[in-house]
């Protein structure tokens, strides 16, 4: 073990007794090698940069290309769909509208023929009521007729039967003809 002299750590580690033998300290730090050094730094930089630029930047390059061939072709594809959706919508929408039109003239032509039909009925519903109302006035013409000679019969009979009962005669013929003249008003 060696003796303490003050130089505290470094002689702790032992690097004051490496110093002090022949053996320099890390060769990267050697001075007399860094020519050397730099030389082979210098040729696997330059085989680095040959590897990257003859290998692996054209590989990445064509990566990239296709990356954007890709995405410029999906973005093209996409503005396609989103016009035939605008055209498909266009499409849609006058055909609702032509579809609407189309319902309107339905409907229109529906009520054209239910009211054809409706004034078809009420005509005949008319003339069946006109023809019925004409009957009716044709039998009322009819008990009219009836009633004015039943009344003229009565008449007669009931003036005969007065003159016969105050007593005295009258013919037949004026009784009728004072029946008929009162009757005429």
């Amino acid at each position: 073990m060696a003796t303490p002299t003050g130089d505290g750590l470094a002689d702790a580690t032992g690097v004051a007794t490496h110093a002090e033998g022949a053996a320099p300290g890390m060769p990267q730090l050697n001075f007399d090698h860094w020519g050397n050094q730099v030389f082979w730094l210098l040729i696997t930089l330059v085989v680095i940069y040959l590897i990257l630029s003859r290998v692996a930047l054209p590989r990445i390059s064509a990566v990239l290309a296709e990356r954007t061939g890709t995405i410029t072709n999906d973005i093209a594809a996409a503005e396609d769909l989103k016009q035939k959706a605008v055209e498909a919508e266009a499409a849609y929408d006058k055909a609702l509208a032509d579809a609407r039109v189309e319902a309107g003239k339905i409907v229109a032509d529906t009520k054209a023929e239910i009211q054809a039909d409706l004034d078809a009925a009420t005509a005949k519903a008319d003339a069946e009521i006109a023809a019925k109302a004409a009957e009716g006035e044709k039998a009322i013409a009819e008990i009219r007729a009836n009633a004015q000679e039943s009344i003229e019969a009565v008449a007669k009979d009931t003036a005969a039967a007065i003159v016969s009962g105050l007593g005295f005669s009258a013919e037949a013929k004026t009784v009728d003809q004072a029946v008929a003249d009162r009757m005429k008003g």
